[in-house]
């Protein structure tokens, strides 16, 4: 019996970390490294970083887009300017990029930077305050008695007495 790889399924998914924690317990394949590489990171609760190794690409090179639930990252590949290089050895990828990570529910990017041929994105998962769970106090003792309010004469006041 094959195992199933869940796998692709959560790779690009930010903010279902125990989910997909229990998932990659369970499977045994390895993955392909996908280009560009990355690391998604828990940097506290509710905060990750997506760190992205983008060597070659400058902040201009590089795009962010959040539209729905999904960040798409894409980056164009730099262009030699008037000279022709020939390589030996071509081991630094430089090639345009597109890579897709859904975000899991109320999670927000916050902002990315660039450094040392890094891209950090850093998110945070902002639950509104209508979705988030509130405690209701417990009121002891008895209800106060209802009161009726109505045209009432005096003589209605004193059988009710």
């Amino acid at each position: 019996m094959n195992a199933m790889d869940f796998s692709p399924l959560f790779r690009t998914a930010i903010g279902f970390d125990r989910f997909a924690r229990l998932l990659d317990t369970a499977r045994t394949q390895t993955e392909a490294q996908a280009y560009p590489p990355y690391n998604i990171e828990v940097t506290g609760e509710d905060r990750y970083v997506l760190t992205m190794a983008v060597a070659g690409f400058r902040p201009e090179d590089v795009e962010l887009v959040v539209r729905d639930d999904t960040l798409l990252i894409s980056g164009k590949a730099p262009q030699a300017e008037g000279e022709q290089r020939r390589f030996v050895h071509r081991g630094i990828a430089g090639r345009a990029f597109e890579r897709r990570f859904v975000l899991a529910d109320h999670l927000v990017v916050e902002g990315a930077r660039m450094e040392n041929g890094l891209l950090h994105v850093s998110l945070k998962r902002e639950v509104p305050e209508a979705l988030k769970p509130r405690r209701i106090e417990i009121q002891a003792g008895t209800a106060p008695r209802p009161v009726i309010q109505g045209n009432a004469t005096q003589g209605d006041v004193a059988q009710a007495a």
